[in-house]
């Protein structure tokens, strides 16, 4: 009888909770889909689900920027600011904090990471013509983050204060110190002083944490609201009369980003226990290290800066950086958009070059090195001249000839030329900075890397 009476209750009961674990389960589904479809279309043309055409670059630098962020906030618990306690902090950080050593080796490595999927997102929407048909906003915003994401691990690099840190950042701050008109005040902005110090470290905390995240933050969330604005990736135009078809967002894009972020993810972690983020002995102004080098990222800089003038060395990769702004202006074609090198032309354009520069590069390093000797050559002249202005100009001639010279060998159009131009200094860029890595040793002068 009693068990007659408690059925309609435990049955309204039943009814009730599983109503209200619906609705609670309906409206989490509804917020994670707007919030989804805030940062995505609602539909995305089928073409541009191929991961052979993004590679997902895009996607893992957003990624690999907000694992920095996190990692960032809980490192600042335990790191102190000062050059007295900065390199114990660290120590007592990778030793006695639990997963402490993981945590920095994941910001360490994954900082490392975003200047790579950064600089391939770069190349990237080059070669598939992504800054054409009304995207050129976009592709400036691009280059501003790749600059900001070298500043971020330029700003960071400091912070360990190993010797490592000391005089990777003391080399690095005395390259910009060569900057016309501008570079005494930057590095004196950034050091706070004629050298580097506890003011020094102060301001790299503070940029590092406070001022570039917040301008990180802004700049991609423009980056992306410009993506939506443009009409999402860029994608070939269709021909009259073709239908492309396309595909929800959900499930989708949004099935391939899950997979492909579980793998960045499982690939971070795995390498971060298995290579722990490195810390040499406590920083030394008195014992500089033989060879003392600039980060891995400013060593193709470092390089050309012991071939040519340090004025030279800063006008070339400036000039570089104005080429690449102007590109958009440059390379109006329309008809290449989507299509990787534009044609099989420029395909044969891309492929000329790097074997060219895989050649080129490291062959002038050695004559350089070993044999050429401008200075000595035009004894006559001002260093500024022998060993500046003419490697510069050479340098400039030896790309227009390129360019040129592959319109005229492989008939290829204006389009086609820059995807072998572009090629040639990516490759050449790639080449200096392993240089400069592996192969220059004490006083650096070079050496076998084994």
């Amino acid at each position: 009888m009693s068990e007659r009476k408690l059925t309609p209750w435990v049955e309204r009961l039943l009814y009730t909770s599983s109503s209200s674990t619906n609705i609670r389960r309906y409206r989490m589904q509804a917020i994670a889909n707007n919030l989804i479809l805030h940062l995505h279309p609602t539909t995305v043309p089928a073409p541009a689900l191929r991961f052979s055409y993004t590679w997902g670059l895009g996607g893992i630098s957003s990624l690999l920027a907000v694992v920095l962020i996190i990692t960032g906030v809980l490192l600042m618990f335990r790191y102190d600011a000062s050059v007295e306690r900065a390199y114990t902090s660290i120590q007592f950080l990778e030793t006695q904090v639990a997963f402490g050593s993981l945590l920095r080796a994941l910001h360490h490595w994954s900082g490392n990471l975003l200047l790579i999927t950064v600089f391939l997102h770069l190349v990237r929407v080059f070669y598939t013509g992504g800054f054409k048909a009304g995207r050129s906003i976009n592709w400036l915003i691009g280059l501003v983050l790749l600059l900001m994401v070298v500043t971020f691990n330029f700003t960071g690099y400091l912070l360990p204060w190993d010797q490592l840190a000391y005089w990777a950042i003391t080399v690095g701050t005395s390259l910009l110190g060569y900057i016309p008109l501008i570079g005494s005040g930057l590095s004196n902005f950034l050091l706070a002083g004629p050298e580097v110090g506890q003011s020094a470290l102060r301001n790299f905390y503070a940029i590092h944490v406070a001022v570039l995240p917040a301008l990180l933050i802004l700049v991609m969330s423009y980056h992306f609201w410009r993506v939506r604005k443009d009409g999402g990736i860029s994608q070939s135009l269709p021909q009259t009369g073709e239908r492309v078809e396309k595909l929800t967002t959900i499930p989708h894009l949004v099935q391939i980003e899950f997979a492909a972020a579980t793998v960045l993810l499982a690939a971070l972690a795995l390498g971060s226990m298995l290579a722990p983020a490195p810390l040499e002995a406590l920083a030394n102004p008195a014992h500089p290290p033989n060879p003392a080098k600039a980060a891995w990222y400013f060593m193709g800089l470092q390089e050309l800066l012991l071939h040519m003038h340090p004025l030279a060395a800063l006008i070339l990769p400036g000039i570089v950086l104005l080429a690449l702004a102007a590109l958009p202006y440059w390379d109006t074609r329309e008809d290449d958009i989507a299509i990787y090198f534009r044609s099989p032309a420029g395909r044969w354009a891309a492929i000329i070059s790097a074997a060219l520069s895989l050649v080129l590069a490291p062959l002038l390093v050695v004559l350089d090195e070993w044999w050429l000797d401008l200075p000595t050559l035009l004894s006559i002249w001002p260093t500024w001249f022998s060993n500046g202005l003419v490697p510069l100009l050479l340098t400039f001639g030896g790309l227009a000839a390129i360019y040129y010279g592959l319109q005229r060998g492989l008939k290829a159009n204006r389009s086609e030329a820059l995807v072998g131009l572009f090629t040639f200094i990516m490759v050449s860029l790639v080449v200096l900075t392993i240089i400069g890595i592996f192969l220059r040793g004490p006083n650096m002068a070079l050496v076998w890397p084994f």
